[in-house]
């Protein structure tokens, strides 16, 4: 059993951790701070946690994370750096899902999250949390990047094709859906129903965030630089991401066979039969990443379809994934969860 903390339990990420928590048999919650919301019972703001989580939020000052075996740092970009330090030099365990740890060049960071990073030689030492990629790395760290959601439905869907080295790297495309929880749990207009219901646009169209995360990640598998355009757009929907991803082949590949090899041993991808068109729907409220491959007729390219729960494998689900291989516990701890239909 293990004595955990959330620091930012407000937001979406915080809910969803809160309720896969609850339920895995080796974990205590201990803290759950918000600066804001101190004093205020968990179950009063997410009644859904009523007679799962008996606990109040506490105020940062007065939560005594270093008590703790890890802590969750479910906050906007910037907020964990300023602590992290102090957390590990007193043995606690760290993953941070926002975007503080993830990218290794400290000037792309700071040019892309406009500030300044407080802690820029503990950069080196965070682990991409990525299990499909890093799992041996996981098992042995102590400060953890969880990845975004963007970056993990697109990475999970050209890896296999890049470490087979079957598609041009210079040229892929990545064209990404997501709802309108991926923006946060924040009063703005954009995610408004009335903005966003019965709407579908792109944006980032010049640049996003994600976009070094995503090609840092695919230059790994590569060893080399890769070339992506990657678009994203929003949805009319709460939860879910949808990614269509493009390549260029070049030699003739059993693609469905390569994919299945791929993740044959991975418990939260599933390659579904040839000529399938996986749903958001198929992974709601689940950890879990369906992928489906395709070579429209019989050309050069590749199309990917990759599906994710951009709350659960996108955040919170692949963080509790990366603390259970982090502490030898069963992978599938607290996130074998049939997915919600309708």
């Amino acid at each position: 059993m293990i004595k955990v903390g959330i620091v930012g339990g407000t937001g979406y990420t915080g809910v969803e951790l809160l309720r896969l928590l609850a339920l895995h048999p080796q974990v205590s919650l201990r803290v759950i701070t918000s600066r804001a919301d101190a004093g205020t019972a968990v179950s009063q703001m997410f009644p859904s946690l009523r007679g799962f989580v008996d606990l109040l939020f506490v105020h940062p000052d007065e939560a005594h994370l270093e008590q703790c075996d890890l802590v969750f740092f479910a906050t906007p970009n910037g907020i964990a750096m300023q602590q992290v330090r102090a957390l590990l030099e007193a043995g606690v365990k760290v993953i941070d899902l926002a975007a503080d740890f993830r990218l290794q060049d400290i000037a792309s960071w700071e040019k892309w999250y406009g500030m300044t990073h407080a802690c820029s030689d503990l950069v080196a030492e965070a682990v991409y949390g990525l299990p499909e990629i890093n799992r041996e790395k996981i098992k042995s760290a102590r400060l953890i990047a969880n990845p975004g959601c963007y970056p993990t439905a697109v990475q999970l869907g050209f890896i296999p094709l890049l470490e087979a080295g079957v598609i041009e790297a210079g040229s892929l495309i990545a064209d990404a859906k997501s709802g309108v929880s991926g923006a946060g749990r924040k009063a703005e207009i954009p995610a408004l129903f009335a903005e966003a219901g019965d709407n579908f646009k792109a944006y980032g169209v010049a640049g996003h965030r994600h976009l070094p995360e995503i090609k840092q990640g695919l230059a790994l598998v590569t060893g080399g630089d890769v070339g992506l355009t990657f678009v994203p757009h929003l949805t009319p929907l709460i939860r879910g991401i949808h990614a269509t991803l493009y390549g260029k082949l070049t030699r003739d590949v059993d693609l469905q066979a390569l994919f299945e090899q791929r993740y044959s041993n991975e418990p939260f991808v599933d390659v579904l039969p040839a000529g399938s068109h996986p749903e958001t729907r198929s992974v709601r409220g689940s950890n879990r990443c369906r992928i489906a491959v395709h070579r429209p007729q019989g050309g050069d390219t590749v199309v990917v379809l990759s599906v994710i729960d951009n709350l659960v494998k996108g955040a919170a689900g692949q963080a509790v994934q990366n603390m259970n291989i982090m502490f030898g516990f069963d992978e599938n701890a607290a996130l074998n969860i049939v997915p919600l239909l309708p």
